[in-house]
């Protein structure tokens, strides 16, 4: 099973390249115990240390299209699939974590991860277009946040430079605006109408929040999951996304995850569209924020 980022789109219409999301799928295994050996009780509490043991096993079982996250509750590794990811590729993924202490919850959704590219406006470099994340300022001059992916194709940008990029790992980038007076703090809408942002902060899980990109606009949805792993593949692996079912599609590469007046996201990839939705994920915004010592604007 493969997992797309959302691709910067050349032109009208860009052809997303394959990512693998490396969720980790994973069944309860029951697992023989010599008889002199007392099996766990059911109900014994997984440790976060048994659960980052059953994270690991999921990537090293390396099956593009999973994404996965874990769930300190109810101590399982939750695991989503695409609909490229067969029946064996998610036995492999079961027997790599058949061997730790952790359960496991496999879930499926429809389509394809790939990566995607005022906020959710289209920013271009050549012939690609990503989404414009936030707009943010050290005091001295001002940027724009956008995804890594697309920082990483292009050094000269329709509003500025790239002046910071990190893909895979993380999907962050920055962009110093050349006309600084047009960075604006607030995200568009796409009815004519902007949200303000006064703050960033991390989300949690059940939370409502939307998305604003260039390619389809505003839409909305819950956050599913946090500290996400998803395996694009080829083009590498990234860690610490947040998970929603919020839907979006290639050239909302970038564009901003909020709520109310607060920045939570920059778009990294999913699978599906808006016609018959989908799973996205996103770089948490405050790590970018630290990383390049810079506050919304």
């Amino acid at each position: 099973m493969t997992i797309k980022r959302f691709s910067p789109r050349n032109g009208v219409s860009r052809r997303a390249r394959a990512l693998a999301v490396s969720t980790g799928l994973l069944a309860a295994v029951a697992l023989a115990v010599p008889s002199a050996v007392a099996a766990p009780a059911p109900d014994a509490k997984v440790t976060a240390a048994q659960l980052a043991d059953a994270s690991s096993a999921v990537r090293g079982a390396d099956v593009a299209g999973t994404a996965w996250y874990t769930d300190k509750a109810t101590g399982k590794i939750v695991v989503t699939a695409d609909s490229t990811v067969s029946a064996a590729e998610l036995a492999e993924v079961k027997s790599a974590v058949a061997g730790t202490d952790a359960g496991v919850t496999i879930k499926r959704t429809p389509g394809k991860f790939t990566k995607l590219i005022a906020g959710g406006e289209a920013i271009t470099t050549g012939g690609a277009r990503c989404s414009l994340g936030f707009n943010v300022t050290n005091g001295s001059a001002n940027y724009a946040l956008t995804a890594g992916h697309c920082t990483n194709i292009g050094s000269s940008w329709s509003i500025g430079t790239t002046a910071g990029t990190s893909f895979p790992g993380n999907d962050y980038g920055i962009i110093q605006h050349s006309d600084p007076g047009a960075a604006d703090g607030r995200v568009y809408l796409y009815n004519g109408s902007y949200q303000e942002i006064d703050g960033a902060a991390d989300p949690s899980v059940g939370q409502g929040v939307s998305r604003s990109g260039s390619t389809t606009g505003l839409h909305s949805g819950t956050v599913t999951g946090l500290n996400a792993t998803v395996n694009y593949g080829a083009d590498g692996i990234v860690t610490g996304m947040i998970q929603t079912n919020v839907c979006a599609e290639p050239g909302d590469s970038g564009g901003a995850l909020f709520s109310g007046s607060t920045a939570l996201g920059l778009t990294s990839g999913g699978s599906g569209n808006c016609s018959s939705g989908g799973t996205t994920f996103y770089q948490p915004v405050t790590e970018a924020l630290s990383v390049y010592g810079v506050s919304i604007i």
